[in-house]
């Protein structure tokens, strides 16, 4: 038996965070990351829809990128004290991941972190509050997953908290939202969309009800994202329902190690002054992960279909073909976009450089921990080739030094 699991609304289009206007409840918690959503108004449009609604309503700010385990405990404390029975999570992947592991807390105040990481082991939620997320980057998706990042600086590893518990109850996906976003910010989460799409495509967990979602999500992404990077908004807007499709296919066919190696490479050099930001550790890893997993020849005949898709091959070419033409397509993507090919040309503020801020000597120290930490990652499992730490270490080296994978 399988399971697909989504929010019970999903509210989209321009002007849908007016739906908020409609819940029902007594006081709402919203949690909100930088400035961004403030200084567009947007923070101050959901407070007072809430209020409209006939809301108490406290503010829960400042959740910083990847956020940390202790941001987490904070809100959670601060969700015990005001005792919300809505929670609302506005702004991109971060604050609505911390918001979703806030919750955990907060309905369960002795779950500590590492009960939240058990993959599928958390409680019943929703005796306390019910979750709405709004999202205004085009990429996480996590307004309908079931899925959390969050970081523990401790130790360097940024943690997968996976439960359909945690899917929102609602999700609003106002495309007027993404149209604020930065440039760099459209490249990296527009990667991890397409990221999401082919992983989930491929994934051991897929299933008819995911593939569609999928394939449309690939075909948007191939046709938008790079318009939607040079400021075509009618194509932004197209991409923030793209993102969210790819995100209803892998939340519920879950995603491989293209996942795995951005969770455990993300923060792991974060004394060398910068992380690696999860968009364009995706977008470098995933053509050398396609390589990997086209060993696989289901992955590979799989791999074929999402070519004949984007149309970006001849219909009759092998599988072989087709599976160079999808590595192919998505570097020159990742050209369009101005990431880099692989960790040691990427530069301290994500661009390509000839030296990146991950020193060689650094990385090969480092390389069997990593590796061994993200076959563990709850992302692995469903990688349609599972991978040896060896292989694991080959292929990171791969993407550091952006070398052919030929095992």
């Amino acid at each position: 038996m399988a399971r697909f699991t989504l929010p019970r609304d999903l509210y989209h289009g321009k002007g849908s965070l007016e739906a908020l206007k409609s819940f029902k409840g007594k006081k709402a918690m919203i949690c909100v990351g930088g400035g961004s959503m403030k200084r567009f108004g947007f923070l101050d449009k959901a407070e007072s829809y809430l209020k409209e609604a006939g809301m108490e309503v406290r503010i829960f700010d400042g959740i910083e990128p990847d956020p940390s385990v202790e941001t987490v405990m904070r809100g959670a404390q601060a969700m015990l004290e005001f005792e919300p029975d809505w929670i609302v999570a506005i702004g991109g992947g971060s604050p609505i991941d911390a918001a979703k592991a806030m919750w955990i807390k907060y309905e369960y105040p002795d779950c500590t972190f590492e009960d939240m990481c058990k993959v599928f082991g958390i409680p019943e939620l929703r005796k306390k509050a019910h979750f709405c997320a709004v999202s205004s980057t085009s990429g996480t998706a996590t307004e309908v997953t079931a899925f959390s990042i969050i970081t523990d600086y401790s130790k360097g590893i940024k943690y997968p908290i996976a439960d359909f518990e945690i899917t929102p109850d609602v999700a609003i996906v106002d495309p007027e939202l993404a149209e604020t976003m930065p440039k760099k910010l459209v490249a990296h989460t527009g990667m991890d969309a397409m990221t999401h799409a082919v992983e989930a495509y491929v994934s051991t967990a897929n299933c008819d009800y995911t593939d569609p979602l999928a394939i449309h999500a690939i075909e948007m992404i191939k046709d938008d994202l790079v318009k939607s990077y040079n400021g075509d908004m009618d194509a932004r807007d197209r991409m923030h329902n793209a993102q969210c499709l790819a995100g209803m296919a892998f939340s519920n066919a879950l995603l491989g190690i293209v996942h795995s190696m951005a969770h455990k490479t993300g923060a792991v050099f974060a004394d060398y002054g910068a992380h690696i930001i999860h968009g364009a550790a995706n977008a470098m890893y995933l053509p050398k992960v396609i390589a990997f997993n086209a060993k696989d020849e289901t992955a590979k005949k799989r791999y074929g279909v999402i070519v004949d898709y984007m149309g970006i091959a001849d219909k009759n070419a092998t599988d072989d073909e087709k599976v160079d033409a999808l590595i192919a397509y998505l570097r020159k993507m990742n050209d369009d976009l101005n990431i880099p090919h692989c960790i040691k040309n990427y530069g301290a503020d994500s661009y390509p450089t000839e030296q990146g801020f991950v020193p060689e000597d650094v990385f090969i120290e480092r390389l069997h921990d990593i590796a061994v930490n993200a076959i563990a990652d709850a992302c692995t499992g469903s990688n349609p080739r599972q991978p040896s730490v060896e292989e694991m270490e080959k292929l990171l080296k791969c993407c550091y030094y952006d070398t052919e994978v030929d095992f």
